[in-house]
This record gives structure tokens, sequence and C-alpha cells, in this order.
């Protein structure tokens, strides 16, 4: 695979979490951060943050569940580590994983459905069926396996710089482990381990998001609708996004657990959602793909790590001309529009 610039590859190891940079170093590649202890969001939830290191495969954001039945968990990540996190979380909790539920399918978010359904057989995985298209023939992680396969196959890759690259291929080895038991087909209530959620099914950061709210606690779990540092383009229709983000807002919560990144308030969504609509609207102008991604960060100033900030730079710039500018790439991600 002929060297070129990381900007693109790095924008879709961010936003999918699917691919690695040619030219990362292996020390980068090897392995993600430690991640964090699980944060209590309210009473019977709490949050595993997903480690973000520069260089590095992420994890997405967890949310483990505690209702009468035992432990539902949103969103499983990608590394091992990250994983069991969460069946100690369980361990030390006194409850079983009974349930599971993928906001969508890229890897980072369902990656640890392999190791759970070892460590917890009897849980059923719940989630749209979009990942079978991404699996599909032509499909974006079908695509994804033959890019891994040639720079595994590069001579000048050195076998630790290539160790993370087969992880990765184990993960789409055990594609039917990484899929739902229990496909979520409309909106509506789903009762997992005793505690119902409103769940919606959207088509927007991917051919099949949800986005859940937990009423008992005001807790809504977004996935990759709301990512930080910056939206993810790599699978969205930008159009159907914007209208998914209108309708997380009028929903009533009080705390929203992205993708990736922090917690939420209303005001810090508010915010980000601004910057958000700011950044579609300029990508239709004729100001330089660097300006839009100034305005990016300004809007979202305080919500940004400064660390990341050449990082956002170099996605944005790649999204919005290779993305957001681009009809046909507009055309195949919001086809039926």
């Amino acid at each position: 695979m002929r060297r070129r610039s990381t900007r693109a590859p790095l924008a879709a190891a961010l936003a999918c979490a699917l691919l690695l940079a040619p030219t990362m170093a292996a020390a980068e590649t090897a392995a993600a951060a430690p991640a964090s202890p699980l944060l209590e969001l309210a009473p019977g939830v709490h949050l595993l943050r997903g480690a973000f290191v520069p260089g590095s495969q992420p994890d997405g954001n967890s949310v483990v569940l505690r209702g009468p039945a035992g432990l539902a968990v949103i969103d499983t990540g990608r590394h091992p580590a990250h994983t069991r996190r969460l069946i100690e979380h369980a361990a030390a909790a006194g409850q079983p994983i009974v349930a599971m539920i993928n906001t969508h399918w890229h890897l980072d978010h369902v990656g640890g459905n392999v190791l759970l359904r070892r460590e917890a057989p009897a849980a059923k995985v719940y989630a749209s069926g979009a990942i079978r298209g991404a699996l599909a023939e032509g499909g974006f992680l079908t695509g994804y396996r033959g890019q891994l396969e040639a720079m595994i196959a590069d001579p000048k890759r050195s076998e630790a710089e290539k160790a993370p690259l087969r992880a990765e291929l184990a993960l789409l080895a055990a594609a039917p482990a990484l899929g739902p038991d229990v496909v979520v087909a409309a909106s509506g209530p789903l009762t997992l381990a005793g505690r119902t959620l409103d769940v919606h099914l959207e088509r927007a950061a991917t051919q099949g998001d949800l986005w859940l709210l937990d009423r008992e606690s005001g807790v809504l779990v977004a996935g990759d609708l709301v990512t930080l540092p910056a939206p993810f383009f790599d699978t969205a229709c930008p159009a159907r996004w914007r209208q998914s983000l209108e309708r997380i807002a009028a929903a009533e919560w009080r705390t929203l657990v992205p993708g990736h990144g922090p917690p939420m308030s209303r005001a810090t969504f508010a915010r980000w959602s601004q910057a958000f609509d700011e950044l579609l609207a300029c990508a239709t102008s004729d100001e330089p793909a660097a300006v839009c991604v100034e305005g990016w960060i300004r809007g979202a100033a305080d919500l940004i790590d400064p660390a990341h900030g050449g990082l956002v730079r170099g996605m944005g710039e790649y999204y919005v001309t290779s993305h957001l500018r681009s009809a046909q790439k507009t055309a195949q991600l919001c086809g039926g529009e």
C-alpha cells in the first residue's frame, strides 16, 4: 500500500474507529490507554468513558444500567481492557449482565460483544440490523477488511505495527458475535434487565443508529449522534443527522452521554449542536475548508481537549472536502432522500 497523507485514514480511525494511518508508529498503535473507572451518573446508571488516544484506536463510551433483573450494557467498547472493566463492574455489583444494546455498528461500540457473549452467554444483544449492510459485499467493513489485509502484507511494516491490525481482523472474523440477537426495527419502548427505555431508531451517523432515553434517571445515550472532539461523517448522512439532533433536543432529559467525550448538560449539548449547524452551513459556502473547521473549533471551544486541536483540524478539513462537499458521497450515504 503506497504511503499517502495520514489525514483521510486518521479521520476514519476516529470517526468509525476503523482505519490506522500508514505512518503511525508501532508504539502509538500497540494498545489503547487503560480505561477509566466507572462514573455514577444517577442511581443505577454508570458510565465507562472510552479511551481516546491519538495514534491508537479508541473505545466508545459504555453505559451500564441496573434493573430488577440484572445489568444492561449500552455499547461494549472495542479493546478487551475496556470490556473487562464492564465485567468487573458487574462482579462488584453482584449482578449478572443480562442484556446488551449497541447504538450503532462501529467497531468501537460493538467489538466488546465478542468477550461479553463469552462471559455472559445468556445475555441477548439488541441493535439495528445495519451491521449486515456494513459486512456485505461492497459494505464499509468489507472494504476495511481488505485495507487491513493490504497493510498487514506490507513488508515495510514491523510485526509490532501489524499486531493491532491483526486484532482488528480478528474482530471482523468474529462478525456473527458482533451483530444483534434481536433486531430493533422501529422506535418504541424496550425493556432491558427489567428497566424500560425509550429507544429511537434513526438513519443518520450510520444506516441504523439508536439513541436511548432512560426516563427514570433522565439520562440519554446518544451514541455517535453526538461526539467529541468533532462529528464523524464517514458513514453519515448530514441532513438526516441534523433532524435526529432536533428530536434529541425535543426529548425530556437531564444528562446526555455522547458516543465519545464527557457527559453533557442541555446547555452543553445546545452549544455542540449550534456548532454542528454552523459547520454544515459553512460547508455549503465558498469558504475554505480550514475556515469552516476553525468555526467548529470556536463554537465548541470549551468542549474540545486542547491536545486534540491539530487532530480536529486534519479531520475537519478532510470531512468538509471529501464528504460534506461531495455530491457523490452525499448521494451514496443519503440515498432515498
